[in-house]
């Protein structure tokens, strides 16, 4: 009778978890399939990327900051943005009208916004502060949202703090680096975390990353779901390395996960470490440990983990250059999970804030409606070698199993899409020539890698695909070539 109620359980809630898991399938039928984080961008600047590069490009949706009220640290950190003061929609990004105004030119370039938000916690234990937008608190008091009886006091240590995440109880009851731990089981704190993002849905917003999602119970979350009159998608940071008593199969019932061991893995094969190379990849995905492909977000890397934070450091990043946009052109061409593309800013120590003016306002992307990607805004998004890429995943996305593997038994790879596209990564120190077996249809494709695909040309290199499928591909040292069934030249008259 027992084991009965717990299967019956089990399927209700799955069952509830799958009502909010469509936004992404959505995605998928309307050929969107990777997102980008533009990190501290201004809402005023995202709207104008989303007209001006990411709709024409075909990425799924932007993944922005917390838009809410936060603590006003000195210096201005980055991490001041994960450090609430109150749900108003008033933050270094914008005012409450931009994020509208944001929100509803993306919608209408075909873009959805994912919202960064941190639920778990409030602003860190200071004594009396003032947030970005004027509110005042202090110690586990924010007047008009919460009130000391609405945190977690473990008592731990005399300072409440997680001390260990070898039990269960203290990681989601106690306080990370003095943040204080948000009662999530209390029910006027679910209806004022429900209400925050209620009103985002009712702006707009098409999904939510859950921060901290390991330090709330999955079962405070559902809580929270059913209380939203509309589905979202929602994916969750949870930091599962194996070993710990909390794991990431908790949180398939309330949404997707963030894959963290994805980005470590391909650091260890595009560096050549312990003896790994690119042809181990052959079989990348749940047979490495990682999550079921339809549960999983993966990045190479994201804003903690640029910085040495949140089990981070063993990353590729932008300071890679050309192994960075290869690594991503992989993500990007392989069929597993969700792909985030990180878009930074360039920094020099790990606590550095976005590129600012004298008093920590943050500089505009766009100038005079030209945008400054490149200098101090680094926009890896942008670069061609990912951002053709995401145009390859589109249009092979109805393809879903990789064909035709192919390596040297090195650092040379190649596979197809089925009959849609096909990729070659040559990852050794020497040029190569060779017959690859594409699949593709005859005729002459664009390396989407080297160049753009504009109006029937193609500004890179092409590839010549034979009648029976074969090509002849040169490839550079530490490059890539990339071809898809969209980007097929328009037949020459004879």
């Amino acid at each position: 009778m027992e084991k009965a109620k717990h299967v019956l359980v089990s399927f209700i809630l799955i069952a509830i978890g799958s009502i909010f898991l469509n936004a992404y399938a959505s995605d998928v039928t309307t050929g969107k399939t990777a997102y980008v984080h533009l990190f501290e961008w201004k809402w005023t600047d995202i709207a104008q990327e989303c007209e001006q590069f990411l709709g024409p490009k075909g990425f799924a949706a932007v993944q922005v900051s917390p838009p809410n009220e936060h603590a006003a640290l000195e210096g201005h950190p980055w991490f001041e943005r994960y450090q609430p003061v109150s749900y108003k929609l008033e933050s270094r990004s914008g005012t409450r009208a931009e994020f509208i105004n944001m929100v509803r030119r993306c919608k209408a370039a075909g873009v959805r916004i994912y919202v960064d938000a941190v639920i778990n916690h409030m602003a860190q234990r200071r004594g009396a502060q003032t947030g970005i937008n004027g509110s005042p608190f202090r110690d586990y008091d924010f007047p008009g949202t919460y009130a000391p009886w609405d945190f977690h006091h473990c008592g731990r240590n005399g300072d409440d703090q997680i001390d260990t995440y070898q039990d269960r109880w203290v990681v989601q009851n106690c306080e990370l680096n003095r943040l204080p731990d948000l009662d999530t089981g209390s029910e006027y704190v679910r209806n004022t975390i429900a209400g925050y993002l209620q009103d985002l849905l009712d702006i707009g917003v098409a999904g939510f990353r859950i921060d901290a999602a390991k330090h709330i119970p999955a079962d405070d979350i559902r809580a929270i779901y059913a209380k939203l009159d509309r589905d979202s998608y929602p994916y969750q940071e949870v930091i599962d390395h194996g070993g710990e008593p909390i794991s990431s199969t908790e949180y398939f019932t309330t949404g997707d996960v963030i894959e963290f061991r994805y980005g470590a893995m391909l650091w260890d094969v595009f560096n050549g470490h312990h003896g790994q190379n690119l042809s181990r990849l052959e079989v990348f995905g749940p047979r490495w440990g990682f999550v079921p492909d339809h549960k999983a977000v993966v990045f190479i890397d994201n804003h903690d983990q640029q910085r040495g934070h949140g089990a981070g450091g063993n990353v590729l990043t932008y300071r890679d250059g050309q192994k960075y946009a290869l690594a991503n052109a992989f993500m990007l061409a392989w069929p597993y999970g969700y792909p985030q593309v990180m878009s930074s800013y360039r920094f020099s120590n790990g606590d550095q804030g976005p590129p600012s003016d004298s008093e920590g306002h943050t500089k505009n992307v766009f100038e005079n409606g030209v945008s400054q990607c490149g200098k101090d805004w680094i926009c890896e998004h942008r670069w061609p070698a990912i951002a053709n890429m995401v145009e390859f995943r589109n249009a092979t996305q109805r393809a879903p199993y990789v064909t035709r593997w192919w390596s040297n038994g090195g650092n040379l790879i190649a596979f197809a899409r089925g009959n849609l596209g096909y990729f070659v990564l040559n990852g050794e120190s020497s040029a190569t020539r060779r017959w690859f077996d594409t699949g593709l249809p005859e005729g002459e494709y664009c390396n989407v890698i080297s160049g753009e695909f504009v109006r029937g040309t193609c500004t890179g290199n092409t590839v010549r695909v034979s009648r029976n499928g074969w090509a002849e591909i040169s490839i550079p040292a530490f490059n890539g070539v990339a071809i898809h069934a969209k980007a097929k030249l328009p037949a020459r008259r004879r």
